[in-house]
C-alpha cells in the first residue's frame, strides 16, 4: 500500500506553518509563568491582564475589558461575554472585538486556551478540561467583575467556536453562542468519507507543537491519525465524538442557549455540511450564516478591529439574546447565505429550504482507472485556495478537455439555457468495482465554460476497506456543501480521480477502480439548485 499521508505531506505542511507564524511575528509559546493574579475591577473601559485558576489548578491567561465606569462596588451588573482563544493564537487575538463589545455595556472576558502560549496546562484539544475550564472563566468573572449571572454569552472563532458550544452543553448558565468557523462534529471535519483531511490535520499539529505544550494523549492520535493506522480507528473515532458538540446535542438544546453558528463555503478546516447538519437539529433561537472564504477568513478582518458582517451580526446575536434588545434579528430568516458568486444575502426559514429543485449530471457508461496518478484535478491548498475564491471569484482550474482518461474519469451536462444557482449539498451516487480490499478516490464538480475551462464548484473524498476485489457496491456521498452561481451557457462536469493532495490515500501500488452505472441503479450526481 502506498505510504498514507507521506511524511513530505507532514513536512509541507509544518513548514507553511512555520512561515506563516513567523510573518506575523509569533514564536514558540514560552512556559507558563506565575504571576500575581491583577485585579478586574477597572474602573477604565482599558484592558486588565489577569491570571485566572483553572480546571485542576492550572493558570489561564486572560485580558477583561469593563463598560466605562463599571466597577464591582456598584449595584449595576453587566451582561458577560467569554472569548477562548483560536487553536496556537494568543490572548490579545479579541482585543479589537472586546473593547468594542464592552463600549457597547459587556463585561468581556478573554482568555488563552490549556496548552498555548503561557497559559498552563497541555492542549486537550477541546476535552473535558477545556469545557470545565470555561465554567472556571464563568466562575472567575461573577466573582471579580460586575457580570450578571443570568446573562452570560460565550463566543470565538475555530477553536473559541469549538469551545463555546461544548461549553453551552455543560453549564446551563450559558445563554447565548456566537460560534464562528467551528465544528460541530470533529470527525465528520476532517475524516469526511473516511479519508484524512491531511494538509488539515498536518497544520493543526503542526502548529500545536509550535505554539503550545500537545497533550501525551493528543501525541498519539495524531501519530495514529497521519499514519493511517486503521487498527486504532476506532479510538480515534471515540476521541473525536467526546470533542463534538454533536455528541452533546440533547443537553445543549435542553440548556436552551441561542446558537449563531458561522463558516465558509470553502472552510479547508472545518467543511460546512457538519454545521448544517447540527443546525437543523437545535431546537432553541438559531441562526445559521455562511458566506465566501476559507478558515476564519470571513472574521479576519473583524479581529483587526475593521468593518466586518460576521462580528457585527454576532454582536446584534448578543445584544438580543443577553441585552433583550429588540434589534429585529431573531426576526430576520434565521439561514442567511452569501453566493460566492454575488456580495448579496439570501435569506432561508431553514436549511432544507435552500434548495427549490435540483439538476443530476449522469454517470453512465463504465470507466475505469488506473489509482496513485494525478490527474491535474484537486481541491487545491489549505487557505490560499478559499481566499482567492473570496476575493478574486478564482477557484482551482482545470482544462476539462485536457484531463487524461486513463486518470480521471469524467461527466458533463449539456450546456444550460439559464444561470444556475447551485445552492446546498452536491450528492454522488454510483457503483465502484476496485481489485483491491482498500482504496480511495475524489470527486469534483465543475464549472466548465465555453472554451472547456472548468471552475472548481465542490469535492469530497472517499475511502473504503474491507470490499471483496471484483465485486461491485454502491456508494454515496455528499460533496461540501455550497452556494455557487453557473452562467448561462456552461455545463457542470463532474470528474473523479484518486490523487488529491489535500488528503490521504488508500491506493496500493496498481489497483484499479471501475465506476459504472447498473440499469436498476443508475449512477449520478444529484445538485441542488435555486429555481
Amino acid at each position: 500500500m502506498r505510504p498514507s499521508p507521506t511524511s513530505g505531506h507532514i513536512r509541507t505542511a509544518a513548514v507553511l506553518l512555520s512561515g506563516t507564524l513567523a510573518a506575523t511575528g509569533l514564536a514558540a509559546a514560552p512556559a507558563a509563568t506565575a504571576q500575581p493574579a491583577a485585579a478586574a475591577a477597572s474602573a477604565a473601559s482599558g484592558v486588565d491582564f489577569v491570571d485566572i485558576k483553572g480546571d485542576g489548578g492550572i493558570t489561564l491567561k486572560g485580558n477583561v475589558f469593563l463598560p466605562e465606569g463599571a466597577t464591582m462596588d456598584s449595584a449595576r451588573r453587566y451582561p458577560l461575554i467569554v472569548l477562548p482563544t483560536s487553536w496556537a493564537s494568543p490572548q490579545i487575538e479579541y482585543l479589537a472585538q472586546a473593547k468594542k463589545l464592552a463600549d457597547s455595556g459587556y463585561v468581556v472576558v478573554g482568555y488563552n486556551s490549556r496548552g498555548f502560549w503561557q497559559s498552563g496546562g497541555r492542549i486537550e484539544t477541546a476535552g473535558p478540561k477545556d469545557v470545565a475550564d470555561a465554567s472556571r472563566v464563568i466562575d472567575w468573572a461573577l466573582a471579580h467583575t460586575p457580570a450578571d449571572k443570568d446573562r452570560i454569552g460565550m463566543g470565538g472563532v475555530s477553536y473559541g467556536a469549538g469551545i463555546s458550544l461544548l461549553a453551552a452543553g455543560h453549564d446551563p448558565r450559558i445563554k447565548a453562542v456566537t460560534a464562528l468557523s467551528g465544528w460541530a462534529d470533529l470527525i465528520g471535519a476532517i475524516y469526511s468519507g473516511r479519508t484524512q483531511h491531511l494538509q488539515a490535520a498536518g497544520m493543526l499539529g503542526a502548529s500545536g507543537e509550535l505554539t503550545g505544550r500537545p497533550s501525551p494523549e493528543l501525541r498519539e492520535i495524531m501519530k495514529n491519525f497521519l499514519s493511517s493506522n486503521l487498527d486504532k480507528e476506532d479510538e480515534m473515532l471515540a476521541w473525536g465524538k467526546k470533542r463534538s458538540p454533536a455528541t452533546y446535542l440533547d443537553q445543549i438544546n435542553d440548556n436552551g442557549a441561542a446558537i449563531m453558528l458561522g463558516n465558509a463555503w470553502n472552510d479547508s478546516i472545518f467543511p460546512p455540511n457538519q454545521y448544517a447538519d447540527f443546525y437543523e437539529k437545535l431546537r432553541g433561537p438559531k441562526r445559521l450564516e455562511f458566506r465566501p472564504g476559507d478558515h476564519a477568513t470571513a472574521e479576519a478582518t473583524g479581529l483587526l478591529g475593521l468593518p466586518n458582517d460576521t462580528w457585527s451580526h454576532a454582536r446584534r446575536w448578543f445584544d438580543r439574546y443577553l441585552k433583550g434588545e429588540h434589534n429585529g434579528i431573531d426576526t430576520e430568516a434565521p439561514v442567511q447565505l452569501k453566493s460566492r458568486s454575488n456580495g448579496d444575502y439570501e435569506g432561508y426559514r431553514s436549511w432544507r429550504d435552500v434548495p427549490s429543485g435540483n439538476r443530476t449530471v449522469s454517470l453512465d457508461g463504465t470507466k475505469e482507472l488506473a489509482t496513485g496518478k494525478d490527474s491535474g484535478a484537486n481541491g487545491g491548498t489549505i487557505f490560499l485556495t478559499g481566499i482567492l475564491d473570496q476575493f478574486l471569484e478564482l477557484p482551482p482550474l482545470v482544462s476539462v478537455p485536457l484531463l487524461p482518461r486513463s486518470r480521471a474519469a469524467v461527466w458533463q451536462s449539456e450546456r444550460y439555457a439559464h444561470k444556475t444557482p447551485v445552492r446546498g449539498t452536491p450528492k454522488l451516487h454510483t457503483t465502484v468495482t476496485s481489485d483491491k480490499e482498500s482504496g480511495t478516490y475524489y470527486a469534483y464538480l465543475y464549472d466548465v465554460g465555453p472554451l472547456g475551462t472548468g471552475k472548481l464548484i465542490s469535492h469530497a473524498p472517499q475511502t473504503f476497506h474491507g470490499r471483496t476485489p471484483g465485486k461491485p457496491f454502491a456508494v454515496d456521498l455528499e460533496l461540501f456543501s455550497t452556494a455557487y452561481d453557473v452562467p448561462k451557457g456552461h455545463r457542470l462536469a463532474v470528474v473523479i480521480d484518486t490523487v488529491d493532495p489535500l488528503y490521504a490515500e488508500y491506493n496500493p501500488d496498481g489497483a484499479h477502480l471501475t465506476f459504472s452505472s447498473p440499469k436498476g441503479d443508475p449512477s449520478q450526481v444529484t445538485v441542488p439548485t435555486r429555481d
